[in-house]
């Protein structure tokens, strides 16, 4: 299967979800983040205002900016985007993103951790996104300045063939609506979740 292909077949079975699963599966995933983000040692955070398809972090948004941390969000640029520091109120931009209205310009300097949004993954642990390319092309020029990444989606869908390019980027930790997932999982984890994982394969 190619990366089109799986593609289209992850966001078939993330758009089947109906809204009562998407809210439990939202409301574990914010719950997982909180759980696995050691916030006394982050001074910024990455993180995304959701489409409608992916998962809504917003109640981990304004947990970090309670403690003190500094969130940051995408602001598109062309094709690609540059980050700008989460306020409101927010307006409707291209392909339904919703942004925050900037004043003034922020230059981050360190990004702790990044929040990512993927429809799926294959063994790399590279994310596959929704064909646009401004994530790939956002860590290309700014993966220098941030520690770590972590992964969010719903439902884990998973090629077993390699179908991602060096260039995607990758992360350690995949967040879904049902478990943690960590490169390397395959050592340890059960056959029935492993049928589970692969069932978009």
């Amino acid at each position: 299967m190619d990366k089109t292909t799986f593609r289209k077949r992850a966001i078939q079975r993330l758009k089947s979800l109906n809204r009562a699963r998407a809210i439990l599966f939202d409301k574990r995933i914010n719950r997982y983040l909180i759980d696995i983000i050691p916030t006394e040692r982050v001074d910024s955070i990455m993180l995304y205002i959701p489409l409608k398809m992916e998962a809504n972090i917003t109640p981990i948004i304004k947990e970090f900016r309670k403690k003190g941390v500094a969130v940051y969000v995408p602001f598109m640029e062309g094709e690609s985007f540059r980050l700008v520091k989460y306020r409101l109120p927010l307006k409707r931009k291209r392909f339904g993103i919703y942004e925050p209205k900037i004043s003034r310009q922020y230059r981050v300097k360190k990004i702790d951790i990044a929040i990512v949004p993927i429809v799926g993954t294959d063994p790399t642990f590279r994310r596959v996104g929704f064909g646009k390319g401004m994530y790939d092309r956002f860590f290309q020029k700014s993966r220098r300045f941030i520690e770590d990444i972590i992964f969010v989606e719903r439902l884990f869908c998973f090629s077993e063939d390699i179908i991602t390019q060096e260039h995607d980027i990758s992360a350690y930790t995949i967040v879904t609506g049902k478990t943690v997932v960590k490169r390397g999982y395959r050592d340890s984890i059960s056959y029935r979740h492993r049928k589970i994982l692969n069932s978009i394969s």
